[in-house]
């Protein structure tokens, strides 16, 4: 009886220090999410609520019917129908191409196949302006088409639908080819022992399994090419205009902040509804699956039919990734008298455009990304962090929170800045901190997406043994979860680094005329006339590209696994 009457003291004595435990859990975590709730708030929720309540509040309260009159302008539900139809129809593209090059990642293994992988991701860390100003390059005018076969598709559909799939490829290749190795190939080789053919087999088994994969990617690239910016507005011409490309034109060229207001949100439901389902699609692929080791899975190419296989998609991505890229650097070359350096050289000049010679803004550039890429790797980290083990709907909320900026417009997100962040104690608009702030919000989701698949699998076990021992929750996580993700940090902090140097949405509102971003110059010279801001404009892109293209490859030779979003 007294031996009984010890056990349940004990266990209900444990049973206290697990309530405990996690009282103390909860409360860490949304200590960690302080920081980065606070930071989306003032600097993402802040500038969008003002500019939304600009265009629709008047002294006479909310002007609600504004939306109806706005939504029922036939101009603008075109845009609305063309914004939809062309991501609809980029997604399709985009799939249909790049799912054999997720198969070809996932289950072959042949030289070169890093180099690969992180070829085919440079265009998606590039500057959506630079993806325009390559595929310019290429099938606009005086571009190489138009120079071998008189072939223009600037200002056509096709132009914009080929760029969408060249900036998305690596959507795909990366988020299904991901989960694609570490499928258990044995379990499709059972269904064909048990009689059933090659395709049977893949349809009934593997297809299933790589579902939440494939809707997850076809989601991210329909939220990335529904809210397309730069290639739009460089490719379309004014005979083609996304939501993205109208809130521009409404608020920086017609001052008509209650349309501009209306369409933010419309796009804002929009991006919301996409989020929803991708974070569905996200938690099914976490949960559903059973996975093995990734470098079980791959072999070297077996027979004529794999090795085919293989130079089809070494052949896409010649023609559809490279061609563009050396088209670009082609382009920045071809001086007026040959190949040469002249439009490099020519970038130490000053001109009417420029407060400053053009080659500054490189430094600018610079110096932008690093400061955003500390704020991204604090702000996600501690997202990252709060969000490692799995919760209710407040925490998958928060984590769809920080995915927003990825689709809501960022030319919003910038006149937002100057129209709030004007007055003390937050008077920031003339100080060079603004251009990071802007670019770490859409650096902070990639290191979130980076970052937590590697903590949540950290065993809680060893965090338990630290705090048994002693451990602070501090020294737990830097003795215990720091050497783990260190690697994880290296991608994320890399990755940051790379979508903020090519920010352009809400950085071609903020950055001072006399400090130029890389993608601002770009677009600046390329709405000039002449040759040699043509020029210029090419070799700005280039060197933004090289720039991206050695972080990648940086990052493909510390990265280990091959699972997560990016």
């Amino acid at each position: 009886m007294v031996l009984a009457r010890g056990e349940v003291a004990d266990k209900a004595d444990r049973a206290r220090r697990a309530v405990a435990d996690t009282r103390a859990g909860s409360a860490a975590r949304l200590g960690l999410m302080v920081l980065p709730a606070v930071f989306f708030a003032v600097f993402f929720a802040w500038p969008v609520a003002s500019i939304v309540g600009r265009g629709l509040r008047t002294d006479t309260g909310w002007q609600f019917g504004r939306i109806g009159e706005v939504l029922t302008r036939p101009d603008l539900l075109d845009v609305l129908w063309f914004t939809t139809w062309q991501a609809v129809a980029s997604t399709v593209l985009t799939l249909l191409i790049a799912l054999p090059a997720a198969y070809v990642f996932a289950r072959y293994d042949f030289r070169g196949k890093q180099l690969l992988r992180a070829v085919v991701t440079v265009p998606f860390v590039l500057p959506t302006v630079v993806v325009g100003t390559a595929f310019l390059a290429l099938v606009g005018r005086g571009g190489l088409l138009d120079e071998a076969w008189g072939v223009r598709l600037d200002t056509t559909v096709w132009a914009i639908l080929l760029a969408h799939v060249f900036f998305n490829y690596a959507v795909v290749v990366r988020t299904v080819g991901g989960l694609w190795s570490q499928l258990d190939p044995r379990q499709e080789e059972a269904a064909r022992v048990l009689g059933a053919g090659r395709f049977a087999a893949w349809r009934r088994v593997t297809l299933p399994a790589l579902a939440p994969a494939v809707a997850s990617a076809a989601l991210m690239v329909f939220l990335f090419t529904f809210s397309s910016f730069g290639v739009v507005l460089i490719l379309g011409g004014p005979a083609f205009s996304t939501l993205e490309v109208e809130i521009y034109r409404q608020t920086a060229q017609l001052l008509d902040l209650p349309t501009a207001a209306v369409l933010t949100m419309v796009q804002f439901a929009a991006v919301t509804a996409i989020l929803a389902v991708h974070g569905w699609t996200v938690r099914r692929r976490e949960t559903a699956l059973r996975l093995v080791d990734p470098a079980t899975t791959a072999h070297r190419p077996r027979g004529a039919g794999q090795w085919a296989l293989l130079g089809a998609v070494l052949g896409t991505v010649l023609v559809l990734i490279v061609a563009p890229l050396a088209v670009l650097v082609e382009r920045s070359l071809s001086g007026p008298d040959g190949y040469g350096f002249t439009y490099y050289r020519a970038l130490r000049t000053a001109d009417g455009t420029f407060l400053v010679p053009p080659v500054e803004a490189i430094w600018n550039s610079l110096q932008y990304a690093l400061a955003a890429t500390a704020i991204a790797l604090l702000v996600g980290g501690l997202a990252a962090t709060a969000l490692t083990r799995r919760a209710g709907r407040f925490v998958r909320g928060f984590d769809a929170l920080l995915m927003l900026p990825l689709g809501v417009s960022a030319v919003t997100v910038g006149f937002g800045f100057l129209i709030t962040l004007d007055e003390p104690p937050l008077d920031l608009r003339t100080s060079w901190i603004l251009v990071p702030l802007a670019q770490a919000l859409v650096g902070v989701p990639f290191v979130v997406r980076t970052m937590l698949p590697v903590l949540r699998a950290v065993d809680d076990r060893l965090r338990e043994a630290a705090a048994v021992l002693g451990a602070s929750p501090l020294r737990a996580w830097r003795e215990v979860d720091l050497p783990m993700v260190r690697r994880a940090l290296l991608i994320a902090a890399g990755f940051a680094f790379a979508v903020s140097l090519g920010e352009f949405g809400a950085t071609v509102f903020i950055a001072r005329p006399d400090r130029p971003t890389l993608p601002v110059a770009v677009a600046r010279l390329l709405g000039r006339v002449g040759d040699l801001s043509y020029g210029q404009a090419m070799a700005l892109s280039t060197i933004l590209m090289l720039v991206c293209a050695v972080s990648l490859l940086l990052l493909e030779r510390i990265r280990t696994d091959r699972t997560g979003e990016f």
